[in-house]
């Protein structure tokens, strides 16, 4: 039972830290097999009723978790951190002059989240060129300008309306591929809400930091009330964070560049900490990308493609709340520098036996 209050404990008896170099490890290094069944199709009831998997990388210890005694889990001197960026509707769909469906995620503004020109995926992209027009019901259009590569395209909406009331009144939720949906269907409310974190305030994701899905409003307050700070930095999440690498030597992947802010209170509050907790994999890049040697920040804004891997060094970064990632890919790769390699394959193999829900609308993990 996933409320129950007993917990399994399992230690761990090898070393919590992979003792591999990155130039040993190929991204084979980094599968795992997964049931199909443990891929989560919608969010839980609740959202503060998710399980959560605690991962001691001192004791090399499992304890199965529920994510409502989250704050009971934190200390004197921890500081939270959650990336406060909003996912917006960037999933549309429009039709060619042929009455063919097309479906359009939007990548990247090119002039702001206003602007009518975006990098864009199309599928399917056969026989689509530069000059093709989609439409839309109601007498909106899209006009491709130019191919970027394979798989990315530069479009021009035209609309009769600002481009962000239309895209609020006709974009879906971009929910990843493995999230199965009627294609061209109107998602439901759940999808519209719940792809969604309760603090997310700066539009410009397009996709959900996920690790913060499972807050609550009361969850942040009894954290709050505990004397534990509660901060934010924002990172608008790109599609690329999400694909799976494909270099066959793991450091040979390159990441997306993503652009970032932080400020004062934020940098003040996490130079005082202990310990500094970063709820997924995009806060951890964020303060990683911009601690010194000794661990400091400061206010700042910019894009970062930091790439992290087994072999590097964390800077700042002490605990990680993060959800159960796909294999072969950047976010895996992430949790494994964290926690190590043999733990988290550990971790992953306890989760995958006690049926674990993984992925975006999954379950989480704790790694202290």
């Amino acid at each position: 039972d996933p409320g129950s209050r007993d917990l399994f404990f399992i230690p761990f008896s090898g070393n919590p830290i992979s003792d591999q170099r990155p130039s040993d490890m190929r991204l084979q290094d980094f599968d795992y097999a997964l049931p199909e069944e443990l891929i989560a199709q919608a969010p839980a009831p609740d959202r503060d009723r998710s399980r959560m998997m605690v991962v001691d990388r001192g004791a090399g210890s499992l304890q199965d978790r529920i994510f409502r005694e989250f704050p009971g889990l934190l200390r004197k001197g921890d500081v939270l951190v959650l990336n406060d960026s909003k996912v917006i509707p960037a999933r549309l769909f429009a039709r060619k002059t042929t009455g063919a469906a097309v479906e359009i995620l939007l990548l990247k503004s090119r002039e702001g989240i206003s602007s009518p020109r975006w990098e864009v995926l199309l599928r399917p992209a056969k026989r689509i060129k530069a000059g093709t027009t989609m439409t839309f019901d109601g007498g909106a259009s899209v006009r491709v300008l130019e191919r970027i590569n394979d798989r990315k395209w530069v479009v021009e909406f035209r609309t009769d309306e600002p481009f962000e009331s239309f895209l609020r009144r006709r974009g879906q939720a971009p929910l990843p591929p493995y999230i199965r949906r009627q294609k061209g269907s109107v998602q439901s409310p759940d999808d519209l809400e719940r792809y969604q974190t309760v603090y997310a305030r700066h539009p410009g994701s397009v996709a959900a930091p996920t690790a913060g899905l499972h807050f609550t409003g009361s969850i942040l307050d009894a954290i709050r009330e505990s004397g534990v700070p509660v901060v934010t930095v924002t990172l608008h999440v790109g599609y690329g964070t999400f694909t799976p690498v494909e270099a066959e030597q793991i450091e040979d992947h390159t990441m997306d560049e993503e652009y970032f802010e932080i400020g004062d209170e934020t940098a003040e509050a996490i130079n005082s900490a202990g310990r500094v907790i970063a709820v997924g994999t995009t806060s951890t890049r964020v303060l990683e990308s911009i601690a010194d040697e000794r661990g400091r920040i400061g206010a700042t804004s910019g894009s970062t493609g930091l790439y992290i891997y087994p072999g590097y060094r964390f800077r700042r970064v002490g605990a990680l709340l993060t959800n159960f990632h796909l294999p072969k890919s950047s976010l895996f790769l992430l949790t494994c520098a964290f926690g190590g390699r043999e733990l988290m394959f550990s971790a992953y193999q306890r989760a995958i036996a006690e049926k674990y829900r993984f992925y975006s609308y999954g379950d989480c993990m704790f790694i202290t």
